[in-house]
Parts: structure tokens; sequence; C-alpha cells
């Protein structure tokens, strides 16, 4: 059936403590509407606070800790924004590792609003045409992307949105990537 077309694949979702809880809810739903299965994936086990904008949403179960996640077992990786959980991420070398290892892997990866933080930390987005929440635009710039100020930008299987108004064109567009499987051209970066 069309609406199990992601049937089989794998989303991994990285996400800690202060996480918007719409970008994760929503594209969650969206791939397991799909038919597809989600994990998420944390630096801790245990649980995570969401957060809507700066107050505490629900909290939700850690699948796997960042150090017992492979990306090997995935189709794609996921990294929902936030003020707090890309902070978090981008400073923890396991979760760094494991989304260059999507990249090494050429394999989807989505990211959405502050999400793309942890892409800049982990120096994946040199060379690459991104966008992100309107405060980090020049974070991203600064790291050596090409920044467009649109609701969903494609690159080779690096697919970034700015916020939760755009999660329907977002989801859809996950959909569509985990389905299509790996991008051969997906890259760490463009070197200089």
């Amino acid at each position: 059936m069309s609406n199990q077309r992601a049937q089989g694949r794998k989303l991994a979702i990285l996400a800690a403590d202060g996480f918007e809880q719409v970008e994760l809810t929503s594209p969650k739903e969206a791939i397991e509407a799909a038919g597809g299965e989600t994990r998420i994936v944390s630096p801790e086990k245990g649980y995570i606070q969401g957060h809507n904008h700066r107050d505490q949403g629900d909290r939700f179960q850690v699948d796997l800790s960042v150090n017992e996640a492979n990306a090997q077992d995935f189709d794609a990786l996921f990294i929902p924004g936030g003020l707090y959980s890309p902070d978090t991420l981008r400073t923890n070398e396991q979760a760094k590792q494991f989304v260059s290892d999507f990249f090494k892997q050429k394999k989807p990866v989505f990211a959405i609003c502050h999400g793309p933080q942890v892409l800049i930390s982990a120096n994946l987005v040199n060379g690459r045409e991104v966008t992100g929440y309107k405060a980090i635009q020049q974070d991203l710039k600064n790291a050596g992307a090409r920044v467009k100020d649109e609701a969903v930008v494609v690159d080779s299987g690096l697919v970034t949105s700015r916020s939760p108004d755009d999660l329907g064109q977002f989801n859809a567009k996950i959909v569509e990537e985990i389905c299509e499987g790996k991008h051969a051209r997906q890259r760490e970066s463009v070197t200089a």
C-alpha cells in the first residue's frame, strides 16, 4: 500500500533534554504512518524532556544511548531542534561521531530549527546548501554553508528545515528521502 511505503525503514532520532517537542513528534508520526520504525537515541538512557518553546512538555523514553547506537542499523538520521538539545549534542563527541557516520555511509540526514547546530559542530556543513532557524543562519554561513531561507532545503541526502511552521513540507520530504535510501552524492563536507 502506498501509505506503507516506508515499510522496513528505520529512522534514528537523535535528541537530548530540551528538544522542541513538536519537531520530534510530528516527523516521528509521519515516518510511522508511512510504515517506518523510529528509535530515540540520546547521550543517556532513560527519559528526555520535551519542550514547547520554553515550557516543559512531555518526557520521552530513550531507546538507545548514543554509545549503543550504530548508524549501520538505521536507514536515516533525524535531529530535531529546540533551545537546549542541540547544545548538548554538539558538545558530545559520541553524538557527533554518530552523525558523521550517517554521512560516511551516504544515508539521508534530516535536521530542523536549531538541529543543524549539531552539523556545524561535527564539521558537516561546509559547502552544503542548508537552512535552519533564523537565529542560526549566520552560524551556518560562518561554517561554510550556503544558506537559503526556505521551508525545506535538500542537498544530496541532507534535508534541513527552519521551524515548526514548515513541518508539513519537511515531513513529506523526510518520508520521500528515507524511501529513496542512500544518496551517492551525500558527503561530509566540501573541502576548500
